[in-house]
């Protein structure tokens, strides 16, 4: 999707965008509203918690990438 369109789905601007896309400072509101509008969420946690989180995120990717593939198998039969 191009920047423009992302910024005018998300409700910034397309400079605001940009900025976050570059790792600019951007104020948490339009940090937010950007996330929401992608269809993601922020989940704040302790720091001694983070690897467990990271850990059990890695597993699930695997867990879809590996459904997807069986899905695409069903699909080929």
């Amino acid at each position: 999707m191009p920047i423009d369109q992302a910024a005018d789905h998300c409700g910034v601007s397309v400079g605001m965008l940009s900025k976050l896309e570059n790792g600019k400072g951007v104020n948490l509101e339009h940090a937010l509203r950007v996330m929401d509008g992608l269809g993601l969420t922020m989940l704040v946690v302790p720091k001694a918690h983070a690897a467990l989180l990271e850990q059990a995120a890695v597993h699930a990717a695997k867990l879809d990438k590996n459904a997807a593939r069986e899905r695409q198998v069903q699909f080929d039969e």
